[in-house]
């Protein structure tokens, strides 16, 4: 924790103390009012001392508020929270998760360097790659995201980024995280993860030898589905570029959402216990029936990746996908007969949620590339969220019968 030049006395030096202890404390600056609570700076612009401290603070000669299109306290603290739950040296916050790939590429990619991109991710990450990286010079492959064979035959001299999600959405595939970071250091390109699903919770890409780690702080980071925000975060090294594109280009987190962020991450671990314990339940009791054809949770032992994620995670996550009979008539009747359950593509929120990822998340992919994907009409993704449990499977019962 650093202390700025406003800042009142904090309560402790935090090196070498607990996740839970960080995820309340780490990167709390007090005003001389002395506030308890992590203060909320409402502010575009900053008053200084003198014109030479203006110039100064402009030029990055001494630290400082200079706008808040790129430095608010608010979201400074945010930024150094979850830097030390993810064990980053540095933490960059966006406007949204998509603002985030946007940042990293635009801030480490060039017209003309290759970008390999696992096949398991959100659609409209695929769609920003596809309409419009591209459009820029950037060359893009996809791989299919377990299969490190092919992510070997994948690289070209010109490869400079990989980037994945593990666990994917919507079907929880995992990637060897560490054999991945290794196969992209010997090719001189750097890894980014997707740690959406896990959050440093359950999984510390860096830690694996990832050298990115991206959230869409939207999800479970917030927790309640009040804001929008993304993550970037890694060596100060790379993030110093992320900065410089974020303070020219301004999709940058606003301080309300930053101080929304900052009381989510206090009780992170706390939903994320309770998301997983509710998750495995439904995976287990879903796997036993007869409408279900196929149930995606790498919590169930047949799930071809279960020992993976016992290896690189420490839970196993609130989101969960299953195949339906009926295909996608099958799929919307079942969503349609739920009741408590919001049908909404969100996830990480304390609220349950249910949707079909073929016709919404993914609905921009040609049938093709949601082929390529193993999104199939018949999938059903359910974001688990802290009901109590007993009333989330009556719901999806509704949804059974109704098959």
């Amino acid at each position: 924790m650093t202390q700025d030049w406003d800042a009142g006395r904090l309560d402790s030096d935090l090196h070498g103390v607990a996740f839970d202890t960080l995820a309340v404390r780490a990167g709390q600056h007090r005003s001389p009012e002395g506030e308890h609570s992590d203060p909320l700076f409402f502010t575009s612009s900053y008053v200084f001392r003198s014109a030479a401290d203006a110039a100064a603070r402009f030029a990055g000669e001494v630290p400082g508020n200079v706008y808040s299109r790129y430095t608010n306290p608010t979201v400074r603290s945010f930024e150094e929270r979850i830097a030390a739950l993810e064990g980053a040296e540095q933490a960059v916050g966006t406007a949204s998760g998509m603002s985030a790939i946007l940042a990293m590429v635009m801030s480490l990619c060039s017209a003309g360097d290759h970008v390999l991109v696992s096949r398991s991710v959100f659609g409209a990450t695929v769609t920003l790659f596809e309409k419009y990286f591209k459009r820029f010079g950037i060359q893009v492959d996809y791989v299919p995201l377990i299969d490190l064979g092919a992510w070997e035959r994948a690289f070209r001299p010109t490869t400079k980024l990989l980037f994945v999600e593990s666990p994917s959405n919507p079907l929880v595939e995992l990637v060897d995280i560490a054999a991945l970071a290794e196969l992209a250091h010997a090719h001189g390109a750097l890894l980014a993860v997707d740690n959406c699903f896990c959050t440093p919770v359950l999984q510390k890409p860096l830690a694996l030898g990832a050298d990115i780690v991206i959230h869409s702080a939207t999800k479970f980071i917030d927790g309640q589905g009040r804001c929008l925000g993304g993550v970037v975060a890694g060596k100060a090294e790379l993030m110093k570029e992320v900065v410089g594109f974020l303070r020219t280009a301004g999709p940058t987190m606003s301080p309300f959402n930053a101080w929304v962020f900052l009381k989510g991450l206090e009780t992170l671990r706390l939903r994320m216990d309770a998301h997983c314990a509710s998750s495995q339940v439904l995976a287990q009791w879903l796997e036993q029936q007869p409408g279900v054809e196929k149930v995606y949770y790498a919590g169930l032992p047949n799930h071809p990746q279960h020992a993976l994620a016992k290896r690189q995670q420490s839970g196993f996550g609130a989101v969960l996908s299953f195949e339906v009979k009926g295909g996608k008539e099958g799929a919307w009747r079942f969503i349609d007969a739920t009741r408590l359950i919001s049908i909404t593509a969100n996830l990480g929120d304390s609220k349950t949620t249910i949707t079909h990822p073929s016709s919404t998340t993914h609905g921009r992919l040609s049938p093709e590339d949601r082929a390529a994907a193993g999104i199939r009409d018949s999938l059903i993704r359910v974001a688990v969220g802290l009901e109590d449990v007993r009333d989330l499977q009556a719901d999806l019962a509704r949804g059974l019968a109704a098959l």
